[in-house]
């Protein structure tokens, strides 16, 4: 969804000359027509190489762009003198990134695609699975390579709001920090903006619609999101059922988050 207001600049700083891969990940939610960066393997601003993995949630599929990742990363160091120091042949890799940007499920991916083991480290569809920089997990055994999980790290002051809301809606704040109605606004607004209407079909609305009130009313009753309220009035309480908008707008945040709204790139 962001491969630009994904980055954090602090990590890009602090990598210098350092030989890294940029892994553009959760291909299959993009739109594949602002794909130009992560069309292919190739060098990206900074001298990191940049390749594609598509697929790479819990339900990952392999695929050839996940083949590149270990054999990318053996040739970067490889390919840097100041690195040949050492006597061991292995490869010890640190996987940095933003929160919720599926580091931990890269980690696992590629173990089951050259191990052909289980999970070694949990994931999760929300910011703060991982709480601390784990022990080293073996992902290949030629080259004898480790990767190193680690806590996704946001930069202490976003350039922009609009960048910050592109990372709320991806899942790198938590909702209830932003909010799920000013959350689902933003999405309502950028869809409408990128003429991504999937949300009509899939609320059963007539046509597009640029008031969020109204398509999360739409999302209550397609998917059955109502409270039960408690009503005073002169003769007693009454209890009534009442759409749950904050449920529903939670509900839409979901239905994006997993694709079901289609392929949609917010930078």
């Amino acid at each position: 969804h962001i491969p630009l207001s994904g980055r954090n600049p602090a990590l890009r700083e602090a990598l210098g000359i350092r030989p890294h891969v940029l892994v553009l990940n959760k291909m299959d939610l993009a739109d594949p027509r602002r794909q130009p960066v992560s069309a292919g393997p190739g060098r990206a601003a900074g001298g990191a190489a940049v390749t594609g993995a598509a697929s790479l949630s819990t339900e990952w599929q392999p695929c050839p762009r996940s083949l590149q990742v270990v054999p990318m990363l053996a040739r970067l160091v490889a390919d840097s003198p100041r690195y040949h120091r050492a006597e061991s042949s292995e490869h010890d890799v640190l996987v940095i990134g933003v929160p919720n940007a599926g580091k931990s499920s890269l980690i696992n991916s590629l173990r089951r695609l050259h191990l052909q083991r289980g999970k070694a480290t949990a994931v999760g569809g929300e910011p703060g699975i991982t709480k601390a920089v784990l022990s080293r997990i073996q992902v290949c055994e030629k080259p004898l390579m480790y990767l190193v999980d680690s806590p996704g790290v946001l930069p202490p002051r976003l350039g922009d709001v609009e960048t910050g809301m592109k990372l709320a809606l991806c899942g790198a704040i938590h909702d209830h920090l932003v909010g799920e109605d000013v959350m689902a606004d933003y999405l309502l607004y950028t869809l409408n903006k990128q003429q991504q209407f999937g949300y009509v079909q899939r609320y059963g609305l007539g046509q597009a619609c640029d008031h969020i009130e109204t398509l999360l009313k739409h999302v209550a009753l397609a998917q059955g999101r109502t409270q039960k309220v408690t009503v005073l009035t002169g003769t007693g309480n009454v209890n009534m059922m009442m759409l749950n908008y904050p449920a529903a707008a939670y509900q839409f945040l979901r239905d994006f988050r997993a694709g079901r709204l289609g392929r949609v790139t917010l930078d």
